[in-house]
């Protein structure tokens, strides 16, 4: 079967169950921190494979990958997943609930890359002519990037928009190639 479908599968199980219990919030808090510990802990991923580790302390090793105030349906849910040996796929569960979450709530992941950090004030515009557009809620980055020279690069969902000098010095200097 696809490790996708399974994950997905799992993912929304939670999160009806979350949605139920009325803290899919605070799910969704647990799923982030239990991803990101994912991708910045490599070594997490291959210590929950290891058939040597007993279930028991695999649990207790995602449950403390999770973050403080794990809730027990958290609690629940890993021991479901070790119970059905599909601990391995954990990472692409939390992955897919952030996912279907977003998804329900209607938020939209945001970038804004400038040359010089902006104000709070100009990053609050910048997000609201991303929700204008977007009709949602976004969540921002801002990121400061010397190289573009000046202008800015926004991107989300799909659509990225470059307004930098460094795009346009490169434009120009196409231009006087041809």
């Amino acid at each position: 079967m696809n490790t996708g479908v399974i994950s997905v599968r799992y993912a929304r199980a939670l999160l009806k169950a979350a949605c139920e219990l009325g803290i899919e919030d605070k799910v969704f808090a647990v799923m982030q921190t239990l991803a990101q510990n994912f991708l910045q802990i490599p070594e997490l991923h291959m210590t929950i494979e290891n058939p040597m580790l007993s279930k028991e302390k695999k649990r207790k090793l995602l449950e403390t990958a999770c973050g403080d105030n794990c809730p027990e349906l958290i609690r629940s849910f890993l021991s479901l997943v070790m119970k059905e040996d599909r601990e391995d796929l954990l990472q692409f569960m939390a992955n897919d609930y952030v996912t279907l979450y977003r998804k329900m709530k209607n938020i939209i992941s945001g970038k804004v890359i400038t040359a010089t950090p902006v104000s709070a004030q100009m990053e609050d515009k910048m997000k609201a002519l991303v929700q204008d557009r977007a009709h949602g809620t976004v969540e921002f980055i801002t990121e400061t990037d010397p190289s573009l020279i000046g202008g800015f690069i926004l991107e989300y969902d799909t659509y990225r928009m470059d307004a930098s000098v460094k795009s346009e010095l490169n434009a120009i200097l196409t231009q006087l190639k041809k």
